[in-house]
């Protein structure tokens, strides 16, 4: 519990309609999409401007209380799970549009604006904003920058770095800050915007997003590989981009992920191969046309069982959905589910959707494999039960296996979850110790007092290690 006068403090700054202290209020915040990680929070404090926050933050530095920041809890790492109790800064009330600028092609908002909201105002512009995490339905683009979300789109158009122009963010201290704004070329002084993405709220606060925007692409057409085999289907990945063509989408679905999705969203998805491709490709009609033409001769190339056109805009949204609902498919089959990410080189994901699947018989654990297959990132869920202590301990070790499995074939233990308390422990694995060195020293120089988002990205925290807390 906090003291009473941070309390008095922080009903001063944002008003009790914005405050939550009691134990029943605090519960949802105290953990986010990540299973098995909770600790709940001495307080949560809904801010309304920048300016609110800067007076927060500014609170948090006298007081020395630690305080986490937080969009929608769809993170996937543990990220905003305050680990340390201390107040959850939750940044959704910071939700405008403030601007599609369609001179210089950007739009600014605050980071409580949901992924989609954006798409839909932007495309209504005929413009296109490309990152499309999975949760883009209700993911904020705050969290969505804090995370360096990635997405479907990821092999063609990039990830949310490759579009954040400048940002307005309040340091630890609570002093204002802004990097970067709508100039396409800027090299003065260190890059302080592309720093403060994917830094997981342990840098500063961000309250003011610009991104650039594209050209709405005029035509899109969608399809799907069927292959008998892991090896074939990772062949056509392959062959696809060595033939010089990168797909909007180029997304991989085992067997069981097929089965689950299929039941739950009966979109006519097959079930009876070891794998399938979901391809989509943009661009104006003739080349998606031509390229969409190729890409389908190079899957029956590598034995692909058949290639399916959506026979319209309609059904291809409809496969496209199906493949966004495979959390939620994949849910219903177990009590608890852990979605988690990996990343290596194109040429190895039949090798890594191999071995996940040894890892998985070999520990007695449930696991099924989807994801971006054209810059292979790996989805390997777990589909398990956290009130069995020892199923939780093979679900562990599995995942311990995967990740250093992924670094040994030269990935890494994260293409776009990010770090947060669940992969902390794999940090000097994957970097070694003197580049971590260097990544706490920039942590000391923006937060000395060690107050924002503690025990995150650099802690030697147990995987998966349940922390729960009932007593605020």
């Amino acid at each position: 519990m906090l003291p009473a006068q941070i309390y008095d403090a922080l009903l001063d700054i944002v008003g009790s309609a914005y405050l939550r202290i009691e134990p029943s209020q605090l519960v949802p915040y105290s953990y986010d999409a990540t299973p098995l990680f909770q600790h709940l929070p001495d307080a949560v404090v809904f801010p309304g401007s920048t300016d609110e926050v800067a007076r927060i933050l500014r609170l948090c530095a006298q007081t020395n209380t630690k305080i986490v920041p937080r969009g929608n809890g769809s993170g996937l790492s543990g990220g905003a799970v305050p680990i340390e109790g201390g107040i959850v800064l939750e940044m959704n009330r910071l939700h405008a549009l403030d601007e599609i600028d369609t001179a210089n092609l950007t739009a600014t908002f605050g980071p409580g604006l949901v992924t989609s909201q954006l798409s839909k105002a932007v495309e209504a512009q005929g413009l296109f904003y490309p990152p499309d995490p999975g949760s883009v339905v209700i993911s904020s683009l705050g969290g969505n920058v804090a995370e360096c979300a990635g997405g479907m789109r990821g092999l063609k158009y990039g990830v949310t770095k490759d579009y954040v122009l400048g940002l307005e963010a309040v340091l630890p201290n609570g002093e204002v800050i802004r990097t970067g704004g709508k100039n396409t070329k800027d090299v003065a002084g260190y890059d302080l915007t592309k720093l403060l993405i994917g830094s997981e709220g342990t840098l500063a606060v961000i309250t003011e997003i610009t991104v650039k925007l594209l050209p709405k692409p005029a035509a899109k057409q969608t399809a799907m590989a069927l292959f008998d085999t892991l090896s074939q289907a990772a062949a056509a990945v392959a062959a696809i981009i060595a033939g010089r063509i990168l797909p909007a989408t180029l997304e991989f679905l085992d067997q069981p992920t097929l089965k689950a999705v299929e039941a739950y969203t009966h979109a006519g998805l097959p079930t009876d191969v070891a794998a399938l491709l979901l391809i989509e490709q943009d661009g104006a009609a003739v080349v998606v046309q031509e390229e969409m033409e190729r890409i389908a001769a190079i899957c029956r190339q590598q034995g692909a069982r058949e290639v399916r056109l959506a026979r319209d805009a309609q059904e291809g949204e409809a496969l496209m959905s199906a493949r966004r609902a495979t959390l939620p498919a994949l849910s219903r089959l177990r009590p608890t589910t852990i979605l988690e990410d990996a990343t290596v080189p194109r040429a190895q994901l039949a090798t890594m959707v191999e071995r996940i699947n040894a890892i998985a018989a070999h520990h007695g654990v449930m696991i099924s494999t989807f994801g971006h297959a054209g810059d292979g990132n790996l989805h390997p869920t777990a589909l398990t039960d956290a009130r069995n202590p020892e199923e939780i301990e093979a679900v562990e070790q599995a995942f311990d296996d995967i990740f250093r499995t992924a670094l040994q074939l030269g990935g890494t233990i994260t293409g776009e979850h990010g770090v947060g308390l669940a992969k902390a422990a794999y940090m000097e694995v994957r970097f070694g110790k003197a580049a971590i060195e260097v990544m706490k020293g920039i942590k000391r120089a923006f937060d000395p007092q060690g107050i924002l988002n503690p025990g995150k990205m650099f802690a030697a925290q147990t995987p998966r290690r349940v922390v729960v807390n009932h007593d605020p």
